[in-house]
C-alpha cells in the first residue's frame, strides 16, 4: 500500500473524476471547508461518510474503507513499539466475536 494518506487518496480520486470540492461536499451535506480539511489531513473523516463517498467517487467501498482504517490506525498508533502485537490481538478478538 502507498504512503498516500486517506485525505490525499480521496482528493486524488475527486480530482481524477473532475469533481469540484464544493460539489462533493454538497452531496455529502458537509461544508466545503470541512471536506477540504479532511483532504489536507487536518480533520478526520467520519465513518458515516465512507459509503456515500465511495458512491460519489465511484470507487470500491472495500478499498476506501481499508485505506480509511489503515490511515486511522497509522495516524493514531503508528509510532507505538508494539503496534503489530496489538493489531494481532485485535484480530484474535474480532475472530472470537464472529463465532
Amino acid at each position: 500500500m502507498t504512503k498516500e494518506t486517506f485525505g490525499e487518496y480521496i482528493r486524488r480520486l475527486r480530482e481524477e473524476r473532475n469533481l469540484p470540492l464544493r460539489k462533493v461536499a454538497a452531496q455529502l451535506d458537509v461544508d466545503t471547508s470541512t471536506l477540504s480539511k479532511v483532504e489536507r489531513g487536518e480533520r478526520p473523516m467520519s465513518i458515516d461518510y465512507l459509503k456515500p463517498l465511495s458512491q460519489i467517487l465511484k470507487t470500491n467501498y472495500n478499498e476506501l474503507q481499508v485505506r480509511f482504517i489503515a490511515d486511522s490506525i497509522n495516524a493514531n498508533y503508528g509510532k507505538l513499539e508494539y503496534l503489530e502485537d496489538g493489531l494481532g490481538e485485535v484480530i484474535n478478538q474480532i475472530k472470537k466475536n464472529k463465532k
